[in-house]
């Protein structure tokens, strides 16, 4: 066990540990501190020491309020359903790439022998600079690894072996590569290899379910890829430099295309992320898929803001122990009804592509296997999201005068000066709005959305429609018959971004919620000219965190938040850029929204890929 999997294991036991005069302390309950675990402890106590300090920093830093009175580390409680845990139990969102560089490791792979790619060495060089620049600590390979063994058994031919190699750490965050050419031996190599796993897989395993370390050492060990030398392919993310693919940066490409383009790459890869380098342009490309495109000359805009927030914020579906599961009735939801309609209606924009069997995209059963673990046993990829938001949900007041304020209830791990509760157990907060404070309660949040995988224009009544909820925690309602152990019906990987949407549009665009609200997103941005009279854009110049996170649904709360200072009262529709990503839409209407997706698509206003993220970054400032 690694020094975080250790202290994450600790908190999540109820064991308090503090850094007090540079010494470790800790408080635990009775029979957790074994003498195995004592001795972890010491092992690791000084990387223990050093992640608490870490932590201790990103604590002081998330609690400062933002000009809306609330601080980072409040709105990533309240959308996170972090409310009932301790502040110990929940890392603060940090959304400033300054700090993230501040905070991450990476190591560079030696080159090859007879590398002669001159312009991705020249580019390696330029990306080791800036980096260290920005504050990330850059070690060498000899620091950055340590002699590893792993049994290699097959027992259809009787072949048993330990291998000594040299692994990346389990601390580093990302180690960067280039993509190589394989010989004809070495494709003969990974062809054997791939039967061998077949087998073994099917005969041995019986197809029960192992790590990606694991996959990828039995399959791909005829192969040349740095993904293989890594001790915790959880926390170590690969990233290889590459010649750009100009299919793949192609506008005339349809992004359709480009989605299978992308997914094979980082398969064939066996990488996070894939940053393709020619003479004037970077492309960077993870499994959000965007085919955002920089000259060269931005490097270190791209480096900071692209880049650096990927590697803090890997992409990780939120596991369904999450949630509080529970179950519905979807048609007796008006709203679950309203959201069949509105993908229907939607199918026309061509903004939202079918899904895709991984099995029809991915060839090689490993490859499969693995990307099959990545995506927390999804069958099928789709991308893009709608969804439709409740009325929130109040009991008493949904908001009070300042005296009433004063007597309310301090709540633990929490500002007093931000977040307190009634005697009913209501949630307050203090927050500024056009330049007052007011005192808000925090309503109850539920949503209905499509599941990952679905067809979004084409939904399922009674088996593609979950329903979501955010209170104090997380709830999740499958349709009623459901078994999510026998069926592949999971939360879309942007269930932070929608909750945070309807919370902040809850507390700072009322109007624009209140009978209920359309939520829609896909891998594509409006053009700047696209936008009418009280329509609003927010978000171009975020860092370019990835869905799943609660950082990219922090950005999005703040964006909502921040209309307010633009003295917005009743917005007909809000679009939240999402970069290297996509955009999320809000609008208090179904007609309205769908009406204006459409005309955007008729008159080449709207388009999935990156095409219109340049005029809208030249054209608008946040408004």
């Amino acid at each position: 066990m690694n020094a975080y999997d250790l202290l994450e294991n600790l908190i999540q036991k109820g064991v308090h540990l503090w850094v007090d005069n540079e010494k470790l302390n800790l408080r635990s309950p009775k029979g957790i501190m074994t003498p195995e675990m004592q001795a972890e402890l010491t092992a690791h106590k000084s990387e223990i020491l050093t992640l608490l300090r870490d932590r201790d920093v990103t604590t002081k830093a998330a609690s400062v309020p933002l000009s809306m009175g609330l601080s980072l580390q409040t709105i990533g409680r309240l959308i996170g359903g972090f409310v009932k845990k301790s502040a110990v139990e929940y890392k603060p969102p940090v959304i400033d790439p300054r700090v993230m560089a501040q905070k991450l490791t990476v190591t560079f792979r030696p080159l090859p022998k007879g590398y002669k790619q001159i312009e991705i060495i020249k580019f390696r060089e330029e990306l080791a600079e800036k980096l260290s620049n920005y504050g990330v600590k850059i070690l060498s390979w000899e620091e950055a690894t340590t002699e590893f063994c792993y049994d290699v058994n097959l027992p259809l031919i009787n072949f048993n072996k330990s291998l000594k190699i040299r692994g990346v750490k389990a601390e580093i965050d990302a180690v960067i590569d280039v993509e190589k050419n394989p010989s004809f031996i070495r494709k003969l190599g990974v062809y054997v290899a791939e039967m061998l796993y077949y087998v073994y897989s099917q005969f041995i395993l019986n197809n029960q379910h192992i790590s990606v370390s694991r996959i990828a050492k039995l399959s791909s060990w005829a192969e040349d890829h740095v993904a293989k030398y890594i001790e915790d392919p959880t926390n170590t993310q690969v990233i290889i430099l590459s010649e750009i693919d100009k299919d793949f940066v192609n506008p005339l490409i349809n992004y359709q295309e480009k989605i299978n383009i992308g997914i094979n790459t980082l398969v064939r890869t066996f990488s996070e992320m894939v940053i393709g380098v020619s003479k004037d342009k970077i492309s960077i490309l993870n499994m959000n898929l965007s085919d955002s495109i920089f000259p060269r000359k931005e490097m270190e805009y791209f480096v900071l803001n692209s880049l650096v927030p990927k590697v803090f914020v890997p992409i990780y579906p939120l596991l369904l122990n999450r949630f509080t599961l529970e179950q519905y009735k979807p048609h007796e939801s008006s709203y679950a009804e309203k959201l069949v309609k509105l993908g229907n209606e939607l199918a026309s924009t061509g903004l939202f592509p079918p899904g895709f069997k991984l099995c029809e995209v991915i060839k090689r059963k490993s490859h499969r296997d693995i990307v099959n673990v990545i995506v927390n046993g999804r069958t099928g990829v789709s991308y893009g999201f709608v969804a439709y938001v409740e009325p929130p949900q109040y009991v008493g007041e949904p908001e009070i005068t300042e005296d009433e304020w004063q007597n309310l209830l301090s709540v633990a791990g929490f500002s007093s000066d931000e977040f307190r509760q009634n005697e009913k157990g209501r949630y307050y907060i203090k927050t500024k709005v056009k330049a007052e404070y007011r005192y808000k309660q925090i309503p109850d949040i539920w949503l209905v959305s499509s599941r990952s995988g679905a067809n979004k224009t084409d939904l399922n009544l009674e088996s593609d429609i979950i329903r979501i909820g955010l209170k104090e925690k997380l709830f999740l309602q499958l349709p009623n018959g459901i078994n999510p152990e026998l069926v592949d019906i999971k939360p879309s990987y942007d269930i932070y971004v929608m909750l945070a949407i309807s919370l902040s549009a809850a507390l700072y665009t009322p109007e624009l919620i209140k009978n209920g609200a359309p939520i829609v997103h896909f891998h594509g941005y409006p053009a700047a000219e696209w936008f009418k009279q009280n329509e609003y854009c927010v978000g171009i110049n975020n860092p370019s965190v990835p869905c799943g996170t609660y950082e990219s649904g922090v950005l999005n709360f703040l964006g909502i938040s921040s209309l307010v200072n633009q003295q917005v009262d009743n917005p007909a529709l809000v679009s939240l850029i999402e970069p290297d990503h996509g955009t999320n839409f809000i609008a208090h209407d179904l007609e309205y929204l769908v009406q204006r997706l459409q005309a955007g698509c008729t008159q080449g206003q709207i388009e999935l890929g990156g095409k219109h993220f340049a005029s809208l970054k030249t054209k608008l400032s946040d408004r």
